[in-house]
Formats: structure tokens, sequence, C-alpha cells
């Protein structure tokens, strides 16, 4: 064989073993894309004293928001029944394409309440005085956490001169004028509870009088740190202040709630 050939015939050889290798590598499955995890089962809580819908969401690792969209709530200020039945969603996938926080970011914890504020549902039984409402009207600033502090009540609008309840007998421990309230009025009820009226335009009780449910005690105003006319109204308890609305009685009107948050008289954050 010539030298001409010989190397022809070692070319044709070499090409026919790279096709069979291309061949071979294109015919191999590659890897298959995985099946989607099965979807995790709804889980139900049962709600306890103390409950938060905050508190029960970081338990399960979902969003308030994903359990009141799963059961149907008016909000997140909803009151909580003691001893109802939440379906609790799975929590949300994490994205496939999120990316993971910076190490050397700054960590900002969760600002904390003052120690005199409870935000957990009370549970005082037969201790607690049947309370009404101070005054009819919608919410217009929640208890709780606000943009620069805590507030200790709810504001409850009002037309000026409108008349302010009694929420429960009791006896009138203040009456006067106070820097941050206006004119402001107090009640001491029976086992230690404390009712508070702020920003009348008047008082209409003086300190030491008895009064009974539903007694006129002052009519709406907006002295002291407000810029409109509404009732500020707190509930206190053993030095604590609760949110009157896991106290009162509970009214279709809370679900008016309005988030324009006229705040006056906020609590710097401790």
């Amino acid at each position: 064989m010539t030298p001409p050939a010989a190397r022809h015939r070692r070319a044709l050889r070499s090409a026919v073993v790279g096709l069979t290798v291309l061949l071979a590598h294109a015919a191999t499955p590659g890897p298959s894309p995985a099946d989607p995890p099965p979807r995790a089962p709804e889980r139900v809580h049962e709600v306890k004293p103390g409950d938060t819908l905050s508190a029960i969401a970081q338990k399960y690792g979902v969003s308030v928001a994903a359990i009141v969209a799963a059961n149907r709530l008016a909000g997140d200020e909803v009151v909580l029944r003691i001893g109802r039945r939440l379906t609790i969603p799975p929590p949300a996938p994490a994205a496939a394409n999120a990316r993971p926080p910076a190490r050397d970011a700054p960590r900002r914890s969760p600002p904390r309440p003052p120690t005199s504020l409870v935000l957990a549902v009370p549970d005082f039984g037969d201790l607690q005085p049947l309370f009404a409402w101070p005054v009819d009207g919608a919410i217009s600033s929640k208890f709780g956490r606000r943009r620069s502090g805590w507030h200790r009540g709810v504001d409850i609008k009002a037309d000026h001169g409108a008349p302010v309840l009694a929420a429960a007998p009791g006896l009138v421990i203040a009456s006067g004028v106070e820097r941050r309230y206006g004119r402001v009025v107090k009640i001491e009820h029976a086992h230690g509870f404390v009712t508070v009226y702020a920003h009348n335009d008047h008082n209409l009780v003086e300190v030491g009088e008895y009064v009974s449910t539903g007694q006129t005690i002052a009519v709406i105003g907006r002295t002291g740190r407000a810029t409109a006319y509404h009732l500020h109204f707190e509930i206190r308890h053993g030095g604590l202040t609760y949110n009157p609305l896991y106290l009162l009685p509970l009214p279709p009107r809370v679900v008016l709630i309005d988030d324009s948050e006229m705040v006056e008289h906020e609590e710097p954050d401790e």
C-alpha cells in the first residue's frame, strides 16, 4: 500500500470513530426536570388565650395576610375568639432566583412595645366588667404600633358636642386637664379596671362621683394633642393598657376601621 493510501485510510477511520462518539453522546438522555413537589397540606390552629394573628403567623411561618385571606377575616385587627379554628395555609415557596441576604447587612429587630402595653388578647374571665361602647362612631385610629410610637387606645370618630358615655359603672378618679389628653375623665371599675376618656370639649362629672353604664360624663371635643373631633378611649388593668377592641362588644362598625392614622398622642418607643 502506498503511503498516500495508508494516510487516507487512517484519516477515514478517525472520522468514523469521532462520528460514532458524537452519535452516542447525542443519544444519551439528559437529566429530566424534577417533578414539582407535592403541595403541603393545610393546617388548623385552634385559638387559645393570648393568641394574636401575628404570633400565629410566626409560629407556622406564614404571613398574617395569608391567614386573613385563608379564613376570609375582616382584617388583621379582627377579634380572635378563643376556640375558633383557623385554617393555616402552606408557606409560600421561596423564589428560585431570590438573592441571599447580604451577610454584612445590619439586622433590625422589630420594635418592642412599652412594657405597660399589652398586644395579646386578654382573658380576664368573670373579672371583666361588661363594657359598653362610650360613643357611637367608626374607629379612626387603632391600638398599637404607629409611625413614631405606640397608640395606647382607640380613637372613635364623633361629632363635636356628642355625648361621651361611661363604659361601665364605677367611681370617677380623675376629671381635669392633662397636656396630652386635654380634658379627660378616668373611671375606676370593679376588680381594678380603669377606663380613660380624652380630648373632651368639657367634662360633666367630678372626682368622687359614682356613675352608671351609659351615663353622660363628657362631650366630644378636640382638646389636648388632637386635630379632629373624636374620643380617645383606653382600658387599663393592673398598670397595663389593653386593646379596647378585645374587651368591648363586637359591633358591625369594627370592620369600618379607617387607616388614615389620625394619631395625636403617640408614646415614644422604649
